[in-house]
């Protein structure tokens, strides 16, 4: 394991023991609730201590991973809780995953027991045999005949487990990262790294008070489970939503009266898609988060249109323990009213966060030009499980160079530009997709778009995008045309795309980021690298 040298050697507060300190304030409020089941805050820290008695009795010892291969539910959350309690590392994978997928990363973690519903270790078991010769046991949610699911492990365990004294340095998750190199890496996230982002959450003027409901429709074995630890601590009750359609998530919402969210701008763009013409469908939402994939200023404003002045936005990665900039309410406001430019800001630092845009000789640039965003601070994390050569490459003196290239206004406002291995050069010019996809977006016709560079002979490479429409429209020769001269009025001659393709959808990976790399590769076959 690479330690985290500022944090080394420090004992810190378990955050298990500080969702147990809620519990006993929340004790009666329902803390945890899904379509099929809730608890409230007295019976989550009654059954976390029950499963941190079940696992250790188990045989797991301090730092073994524990995998979870689950949908969206309740025992997640129990299961993160009773992880910190007990000094074990969560290693969750993403429910969407395949089952040869999950092998894989069964084997990675090394996972000394897996956690998942009885379709799914049907579907695993064989892969898992492959990947895990002595194979981590599996624990079924429900229960089997050998009586040793998870409701059964839970009967014979005491309701009472003092959670262990943790270092700052020691791991408490590992946080599988979804980006598009194929790459198989997981954050080493520690227990300091964890308390780091709980301030980060908890500094916020808005931050969550109890009696808010905050819905999840993300994975929350993802990013969206970064928010857990921090709206049990303030006795918020959460919402599960398992999976996304978006008439019946928008009446659950008003159901349930849910008063905070997180979407990715993909959820958002099919929300606003269903709800042509309405104004405020949900009117107990306080806040719309966003984040996690870019979203263009035209569709910001809409949603504004549609869902009023609550959105706010996030940027951060499982490398930094959720986000470090952040575009608040009034940012939102302010920038509709006077700086509509500022929407295609990711925010400010949040306060403890150390964010800085970096020239190749890793100096900070002058406010305007653009450079990689490099990040330090308390919530950076450890390094890449098992992975020296990938931890190298991003972790230098404890800084985490994120590959993602910005500039910074004079205010401190932070702009993604785009990522430095997407960017495409075009004559020696640098085209951002990002940018390009940000004008495409404004046609009325265009629904969603991917912008990407292919091999040209006089240029080396040129920008090409593939488009989908909305509903009703119809590609052809004439719209082809039309968004081309769109595109003539709002970019300069080298970023235009070149070769514009209509297709029926985009592929995105699990968490519903575009997979640029899948689009682009057909064009680039039969080539050395992916640079022209």
């Amino acid at each position: 394991m690479t330690s985290h040298p500022p944090l080394a050697g420090r004992q810190v507060l378990n955050v298990g023991a500080l969702v147990a300190r809620s519990a006993r304030a929340h004790a009666q409020r329902t803390a945890v609730k899904s379509p099929s089941r809730s608890v409230s805050y007295a019976e989550l820290e009654q059954r976390s201590n029950r499963l941190a008695n079940a696992l250790l009795g188990l045989g797991l010892q301090r730092g073994d991973r524990v995998g979870l291969y689950l949908p969206n539910c309740v025992e997640i959350v129990e299961i993160e809780i009773a992880c910190y309690k007990a000094g074990l590392v969560k290693a969750p994978f993403n429910a969407r995953l395949s089952p040869a997928e999950v092998g894989a990363v069964a084997a990675n973690a090394d996972a000394a027991v897996i956690i998942t519903t009885a379709d799914r270790a049907q579907a695993i078991e064989p892969h898992l045999q492959q990947a895990l010769p002595g194979r981590a046991p599996i624990v079924l949610l429900t229960d089997d005949p050998t009586g040793t699911g998870y409701e059964a492990l839970l009967a014979r365990a005491s309701d009472r487990f003092t959670p262990v004294a943790v270092q700052a340095d020691e791991v408490a998750v590992l946080h599988y990262t979804s980006g598009s190199s194929g790459v198989l890496k997981a954050a080493m996230q520690t227990f300091g790294n964890r308390l780091a982002q709980l301030r980060k959450f908890l500094m916020r003027a808005d931050a969550q008070q109890a009696g808010h409901i905050l819905g999840l429709v993300g994975p929350i074995t993802h990013a969206s489970g970064m928010q857990i630890v921090p709206a049990l601590c303030q006795g918020v009750t959460i919402r599960l939503f398992n999976g996304f359609e978006p008439a019946r998530f928008l009446a659950d919402m008003r159901a349930d009266r849910v008063t905070h969210t997180f979407m990715v701008p993909t959820m958002i763009n099919m929300l606003l898609a269903e709800l042509e013409g309405h104004y405020r469908p949900l009117p107990d939402l306080l806040r719309l988060g966003y984040g996690a994939a870019p979203m263009a200023p035209a569709r910001i404003l809409k949603a504004m249109d549609v869902f009023g002045p609550i959105l706010q936005q996030g940027y951060g990665a499982g490398e930094t323990t959720s986000g470090v900039c952040g575009l608040s309410v009034e940012d939102h406001l302010f920038a509709r009213a006077a700086r509509p430019d500022r929407l295609a800001s990711c925010g400010r630092p949040f306060l403890e966060c150390d964010v800085q845009i970096v020239g190749d000789d890793g100096q900070p640039v002058a406010p305007g030009e653009i450079g990689e965003i490099v990040v330090r601070g308390d919530d950076v994390f450890a390094g890449y499980w098992r992975a020296p050569e990938l931890t190298a490459e991003v972790l230098k003196d404890g800084a985490y160079h994120t590959g993602d290239l910005a500039r910074m206004d004079e205010e401190g406002y932070v702009y993604i530009v785009d990522r430095k291995k997407d960017m495409v050069i075009s004559g020696g010019f640098n085209v951002y997709p990002s940018e390009v996809e940000a004008v495409l977006y404004q046609h009325d016709a265009i629904a969603d778009a991917c912008v990407f560079a292919v091999p040209d002979e006089k240029w080396g490479e040129a920008v090409a995008a593939h488009v989908v429409l909305k509903p009703g429209r119809d590609a052809g020769t004439e719209l082809g045309a039309a968004i081309d001269a769109f595109c003539a009025q709002h970019l300069g001659g080298f970023k235009r795309p070149r070769r514009i393709e209509f297709v029926p959808t985009l592929p995105k990976n699990p968490n519903g980021k575009v997979m640029r790399r899948a689009v682009q590769a057909p064009y680039w076959e039969g080539r050395a690298r992916m640079v022209n």
